[in-house]
């Protein structure tokens, strides 16, 4: 029982004591940093982050009374030298390290870092991926470079530019920075045309042979994104290969503006070599505590213990020592101890293989790295707070200018602001999106000193000049074509490209390069899609724009309009002697003349009673009638109608007249005008009906237009390479082994055409399109050929062009060629002479009637019957009826009413 009391006693204490111990806040909390200690950016942050500890030793309201202690290694710029300091580093049982400078050296840190749970927090690698899901406990306090390459991009878009070389370093840092601003330019519409890498450990000779090569390439606007160079080697070869002069560009990243920044005032002088450089800057607002701490700066230069001008990378150390200290000071007001404890995997393995049973897990490491993430404070960068890719929230960069060794400061950049000539803290966050022409920057001066904006490309040089691909053509080669394998490349194209070429507002060495083997026509399409894939810089040539090629490659503006059209045999109109009757069939000239008879005989009738004109001898009565039927055809006639009968009869006659006379003048007009098609093909749809042969030129799109567009199938369509093909073909027809009808564009139809009287087009041209160069995508030469091709058009030069080689007789297409009209059928006028026929026979009836009724009353008046005395057969009854009705309706009208008003006696019909 005692020993068993003993135990007990023996295991309180030491519980009490563990716990006593543990209770315990720390008295030194240890945290690493590894960084180059001699270069650009580590001389500053080893001073930054020694006078960022004393302060927070020295502040007692931070940690209550635990110290902060830095263990600092050097990694010596080598990933792997890093590596094995990071585990020397984490001996010393820190709770996070800060650093590391390098990219690639965070790449490699980051992994122990998570296998430790150590929080890792790097103020100056910028390297975008870092912030991947891979490394949970990367931190980073400086700006990420997806935020630079964005003010890269926006850079370059603000001043016009579609096509950059990027230099850069071939290490994570470069490659995955340059990644960056290509997936930026994207989103601008330009790109990263050439990439250039360095050697990590790169020298002078590297540079030179670098720059020499990208001369013979177009862009003539470089990004420079490498570490921080002292040396500024990059331009001290450029000016060295007359690179700094007024056609070049140079933007930099903010390796640039942290290497100048970290000048001693003697050495500005170096600074000459940057004339025109535009450089990107990290941007820190101003403050009192900022400007406290370069003053402190200044007397530590002057006491020797800062070796190097202050940059903002110094900057970002500071406050990235205080973000650590503060997290954690809060990680000890809720756990009040730090622990670590060893890994078991560690444990199993034997001493003699590695030394890694020293290495210990961060228990907090989680806890502590969620602190950090909460970071919320003012340092002397500004606001100190990470977003949710653990990065610092950006606030903006400085656009720097280099002129006379002086750094101006030209304007400034932030994600939700764009460019703009005030700092971005004064400015209102909102979203980031933003109008370009709020966009705004001071005046730069570019290399050379000069203020106006380079052009920022060269389209060639002598030593490579452009490389123009020309079709060799073996038909129409009035359009273009080598001269008997001379290398001489002559047409109607070539001499529009000349003519664009001396208004294009620069030099442009080129040569020209056949294309085709001079058997046949080249395949269009190859040929553009050689343009697409670099082959050749252009092509020049009968090249029509459309839209599977405008996806491959940029065009310029069209300096030919054509279009596809239908070619048929024709034959051409005889004029004769009696060609005046072929406006109408033979039955409409029938009905037509048999209208005047019947008009002639209705007129009379109606206006016979109460129209002098129409009265009396019966010569004169018969003359009257037909020559005022006749007579209608011109604008007065002879005799006026008096009657209302009459005269609606007259005006629907007239109606009819009028239709009549002018269908009949258009119809004669164009019969002594056109040309007769003896093709039953009117059109593209017929065509497609008929199941005949279809003829297309060897080389043009009309054949994937044909089967692609129209799904007309390939065995119908007869290749033709000539001129002299297409005659055969259209002159056999498709019973004789030819072809029904040719579809080519218009611009090749009218000069064969021009030499050929049998054949015309049929229906109107069915597709609309034009010739234009090809170049490759993004060409800034396709938009000053455009402007070239458009003064040609205004002032004249391209219609001169078009006379020189097509209107030495006459121009191609001035000839118009049409369809002649079939001729007038009565089947289109029937229901006008209808109409008239009813009219006419409409107002007889009425006279008719009226006429009878009169007679009928007229009798029933006389009231003298016939004498039952007076011998009179029925037969002899009627000719007498028929004979005094004849005789009433000859008389006037006046006196049959007369003869009714006052019953007179004496007027009687005998």
């Amino acid at each position: 029982m005692r020993y068993t009391e003993v135990l007990a006693v023996h295991t309180l204490i030491w519980v009490l004591l563990t716990g006593c111990f543990y209770c315990q806040k720390p008295s030194v909390v240890n945290i690493g940093a590894i960084f180059t200690f001699n270069s650009v950016i580590g001389r500053v942050a080893k001073t930054a982050m020694e006078a960022a500890v004393f302060d927070v030793n020295a502040d007692s309201r931070i940690l209550d009374g635990t110290k902060l202690k830095l263990v600092a290694k050097d990694a010596n710029c080598s990933p792997f030298l890093g590596s094995i300091e990071a585990f020397q580093v984490l001996d010393e049982s820190i709770v996070a390290i800060i650093g590391p400078q390098s990219s690639a050296i965070a790449h490699m840190i980051s992994e122990i870092a998570n296998g430790l749970q150590v929080p890792l927090i790097s103020y100056a690698a910028t390297d975008p991926t870092l912030s991947a899901p891979q490394f949970p406990y990367f931190l980073r306090t400086t700006q990420s470079d997806a935020y630079q390459m964005a003010a890269m991009a926006g850079l370059i878009d603000y001043y016009g530019w579609k096509q950059v070389i990027a230099v850069f370093v071939d290490d994570d840092y470069g490659r995955n920075g340059i990644s960056a601003l290509g997936d930026e330019l994207k989103k601008k519409s330009s790109r990263i045309a050439y990439k250039l890498a360095l050697p990590v450990q790169f020298n002078l000779s590297d540079v030179t042979h670098l720059l020499n090569k990208s001369k013979l390439l177009g862009p003539r606007v470089y990004v420079v994104h490498i570490g921080p160079d002292p040396r500024l080697g990059i331009f001290t070869v450029a000016k060295e290969l007359q690179m700094m002069t007024s056609n070049y560009v140079w933007f930099a990243t903010d390796w640039l503006s942290t290497t100048i920044d970290s000048f001693s005032p003697m050495n500005r002088t170096s600074l000459a070599v940057l004339e025109g450089v535009v450089a990107l800057r990290q941007h820190t607002p101003k403050s009192n505590r900022k400007h406290a701490f370069m003053s402190r700066w200044k007397k530590k230069q002057q006491e020797g213990s800062a070796s190097s001008e202050l940059n903002v990378y110094g900057l970002y150390a500071y406050d990235t020592v205080w973000a650590v200290a503060r997290s954690i000071e809060n990680f000890i007001d809720e756990h009040e101890n730090i622990s670590f404890s060893v890994l078991d995997k560690f444990l199993e393995m034997k001493p003699s293989e590695i030394q890694l049973r020293k290495l210990k897990i961060f228990d907090g490491g989680s806890l502590l790295r969620q602190k950090l993430l909460e970071t919320n404070m003012s340092g002397l960068t500004g606001h100190v707070q990470f977003n949710q890719d653990r990065n610092i929230v950006s606030g903006g960069y400085d656009v720097i200018n280099i002129d006379k060794m002086i750094i101006h400061t030209v304007g400034f950049w932030a994600n939700y602001s764009g460019f703009s000539v005030s700092p971005p803290e004064t400015l209102k966050r909102g979203t980031k999106s933003y109008s370009p022409l709020d966009q705004k920057l001071d005046k730069v001066t570019w290399p050379g000193g000069n203020t106006v904006t380079p052009r920022g490309w060269e389209i060639a040089v002598d030593e490579k000049p452009l490389r123009i691909g020309v079709p060799k053509r073996v038909s129409f080669i009035e359009f273009v074509t080598e001269l008997n394998d001379s290398h001489k490349v002559v047409g109607y194209c070539t001499d529009v490209f000349m003519a664009a070429r001396n208004l294009v507002p620069y030099e442009i060495p080129y040569r020209f390069v056949p294309f085709g083997d001079g058997q046949c026509n080249p395949n269009y399409d190859q040929l553009v899609k050689m343009v697409a894939e670099n082959v050749f810089d252009a092509a020049v040539g009968d090249i029509t724009i459309v839209k599977n090629r405008t996806m491959i490659a940029d065009f310029s503006q069209p300096y030919a309009t054509t279009g596809l059209v239908i070619v048929v045999p024709i034959t051409k109109s005889n004029s004769n002697a009696w060609v005046f009757l072929e406006p109408f069939t033979w039955e409409l000239w029938c009905v037509t003349s048999a209208s005047f008879l019947i008009i002639a005989v209705v007129m009379w009738a109606l206006e016979h009673r109460v129209n002098n004109d129409f009265r009396g001898p019966p010569k004169k009565q018969l003359a009257t009638m037909f020559l005022f039927s006749f007579s209608t055809l011109f604008k007065k006639n002879q005799e006026d109608t008096v009657s209302p009968l009459g005269r609606m009869v007259m005006v629907v006659w007239l109606f009819l007249l009028m239709v009549i006379t002018s269908s009949y003048t258009a119809n004669l007009t164009s019969i002594l005008t056109v040309q007769q098609l003896s093709s039953p093909i009117t059109g593209i749809d017929s065509l497609i009906a008929s199941n005949w042969p279809i003829g297309y030129q060897v080389g043009s799109f009309s054949y994937s237009y044909l089967t692609e567009s129209l799904y007309i199938p390939s065995s119908r369509l007869v290749p033709l390479g000539s001129p002299a093909e297409y005659e055969r073909a259209l002159r056999r027809g498709p019973d004789g082994g030819g072809v029904g009808a040719i579809v080519d564009e218009l611009t090749y139809v009218e000069l064969f055409l021009s030499t050929q009287t049998d054949f015309g087009i049929i229906g109107p041209t069915f597709t609309r399109s034009g010739w234009g160069f090809a170049f490759q995508k993004d060409s800034p030469l396709a938009v000053d050929m455009s402007t070239a091709i458009l003064k040609l058009s205004e002032n004249g030069e391209l219609q001169k062009i078009r006379k020189k080689w097509f209107c030495q007789t006459d121009c191609p297409g001035d000839k118009e060629q049409d369809v002649e009209p079939n001729q007038l059928h009565l089947i289109s006028f029937w229901g006008l002479y209808l109409l008239c026929g009813v009219f006419c026979v409409a107002t007889f009836l009425v006279f008719l009637i009226r006429m009878v009724y009169q007679f009928v009353r007229y009798k029933k008046q006389q009231a003298n019957p016939p004498s039952p005395l007076s011998p009179s057969s029925s037969s002899t009854r009627c000719s007498q009826v028929i004979h005094n009705f004849i005789d009433f309706v000859d008389e006037k009208e006046e006196a049959i009413k007369r003869m009714f008003q006052h019953d007179n006696p004496e007027v009687r019909v005998s």
